[in-house]
């Protein structure tokens, strides 16, 4: 009798131990593309491990970074992914945490500027994109930004629209090019809008570029290495630039939600997503670049992603507090030389 009553009691305490630990949550902010990969490549491993449950929101990074914002006193998410600029912004504001980099068993197999990539401590690079120029190789030659803007080519381009990720770093690279390095924008903006009229369209998607592509509409356009591949599988040499004033790019980064009471589980998943066998997975499945150094991939993937110490170190990344504090000015600017 008291064997079987010792032997209940244990049972329980595994059980509730058991339950204990399934009820670990960490809920996650994330971009909405790929999930499905996602799940497969980091989601169900890592609840697998951690014997934890993962809930994921998705959406815009405007919607996402409100609701952090709006739930400061009782955050609800504790970990976010978002680009360089919305984490400094959230810095600013006081949403984030610092990063505990000793607790990132990953953290030195990354490229050095995505360990700390605004200088902060409050966020992490877990992948990360060039901006160039794609375009038709039978049709033009690309030596320098400055090339789309030439009589013969300028109207058969497409630009980025100023409101798009891919609008101010393009317009920067192209600023750089005409000798203009300021903050303002105001030299490439003003460029821009001497041909407005002669520019096929100022784009808001890149999936838009497909078929203006296909349609033989352009030749050319400024593009993140992320929305490569759609155009890379059409039936027309398109190349991809290699400007004499080098590319940009962006990079999206990791941060801790401030207060979280999920931190350590967060900082684990990181560190997770950080591995090199994750990171492999999701360059292999040409969903993210590898921010961690330690991964390689075929040629064939690497061709269809930003990859390799190489790149990594050409790449002009625009510093985040000159984005957050120009892109009123710059949106401004644009409304009166280019129009909406």
């Amino acid at each position: 009798m008291k064997t079987t009553l010792l032997a209940g009691t244990a049972a329980l305490v595994l059980s509730a131990g058991f339950a204990q630990a399934q009820e670990k949550t960490l809920t996650i902010s994330v971009y909405a593309f790929a999930q499905d990969e996602f799940k497969e490549i980091v989601y169900d491993p890592f609840e697998a491990q951690c014997g934890c449950k993962l809930v994921v929101e998705t959406g815009n990074s405007v919607e996402r970074l409100a609701k952090i914002e709006a739930n400061k006193a009782s955050p609800v998410i504790d970990m976010a992914v978002v680009s360089m600029a919305d984490a400094l912004d959230a810095s600013r504001k006081g949403l984030i945490d610092p990063v505990d980099h000793a607790k990132l068993t990953n953290y030195d197999k990354l490229y050095d500027f995505a360990k700390d990539p605004n200088g902060d401590g409050m966020s992490v690079g877990y992948t990360f994109y060039a901006t160039s120029i794609a375009y038709r190789s039978d049709k033009m030659t690309v030596e320098s930004w400055a090339d789309l803007l030439k009589e013969d080519v300028v109207s058969h381009i497409a630009f980025p629209n100023v409101t798009t990720n891919q609008g101010p770093p393009a317009l920067y690279m192209l600023g750089k090019a005409l000798g203009s390095d300021t903050a303002n924008l105001e030299a490439p903006i003003a460029a821009i809008g001497e041909q407005k009229d002669e520019i096929v369209t100022f784009y808001v998607k890149s999936s838009q570029l497909v078929q203006l592509m296909q349609q033989e509409e352009i030749w050319a356009a400024p593009i993140g290495r992320f929305a490569w591949a759609p155009l890379a599988k059409l039936d027309l040499p398109i190349a991809w630039a290699t400007p004499s004033e080098g590319q940009s790019g962006g990079m999206n980064v990791m941060v801790v939600t401030k207060g979280s009471q999920n931190r350590d589980l967060a900082l684990q998943f990181m560190d997770f997503w950080l591995s090199t066998e994750v990171q492999t997975k999701l360059a292999e499945a040409m969903v993210d670049s590898p921010a961690n150094a330690e991964v390689q991939v075929s040629d064939e993937v690497a061709n269809n992603i930003t990859y390799g110490a190489e790149t990594a170190e050409s790449l002009d990344l625009m510093p985040s507090a000159m984005l957050l504090d120009n892109r009123d000015a710059w949106l401004e600017e644009w409304n009166a030389k280019v129009g909406q």
